[in-house]
């Protein structure tokens, strides 16, 4: 009976260590979360979109690339990345992604250090239907910031007003600065 007891306080005792542990998890409160969460839930239904037009292995986080190459043709990942504001190494993990999907291709380039991307006739049969989507989705997003009282586009605007003042970069260093534990 003696030992039943201690097997029981042992485990009520770690319980009470990961439930002092979990206290101690700052990751547990987040203001970006529901913003992500947010935007996860809508580029989900975007996909489904896709799998109900049968539109396999498409993410919607493809698209406004896909809608570039369409629009200005084959370019180099550099270029690509410029004109869809990312930085050449987001862009080309991206493009492996697309290319490992079957949406895109590269070639080399002018020179060998560069790569041309260019659509797939996969890419090219949906491109319009893509196209379609994007402009469903910006309607959408429009009906939807109507509805609200504090439009996102705003927030994002007041954002980036209130980053050229700080950086996030500034405002993170001296939260940091305080914080004994980041020494």
């Amino acid at each position: 009976m003696g030992e039943g007891k201690k097997e029981r306080e042992r485990e009520a005792g770690q319980r009470g260590g990961r439930r002092d542990r979990a206290q101690d998890d700052p990751s547990r409160e987040s203001l970006w979360r529901p913003l992500r969460v947010l935007q996860e839930g809508m580029d989900a239904d975007i996909a489904r979109l896709y799998a109900e037009r049968r539109i396999e292995g498409l993410k919607p986080s493809f698209v406004l690339e896909l809608l570039r190459l369409h629009a200005c043709g084959p370019m180099t990942i550099k270029a690509l990345a410029e004109s869809v504001g990312r930085t050449h190494s987001a862009l080309s993990q991206k493009v492996a992604a697309m290319r490992a999907a079957g949406w895109v291709e590269t070639v080399a380039g002018a020179d060998a250090r560069s790569k041309q991307v260019t659509l797939t006739e996969q890419a090219r049969k949906v491109v319009g239907r893509l196209a379609a989507e994007w402009r469903a989705t910006e309607a959408a997003l429009a009906e939807i910031e109507a509805e609200v009282p504090y439009p996102l586009s705003r927030v994002v605007a007041d954002i980036e007003r209130a980053l050229e003042r700080k950086s996030f970069h500034d405002r993170i260093a001296e939260k940091l600065a305080a914080d004994p534990a980041w020494e």
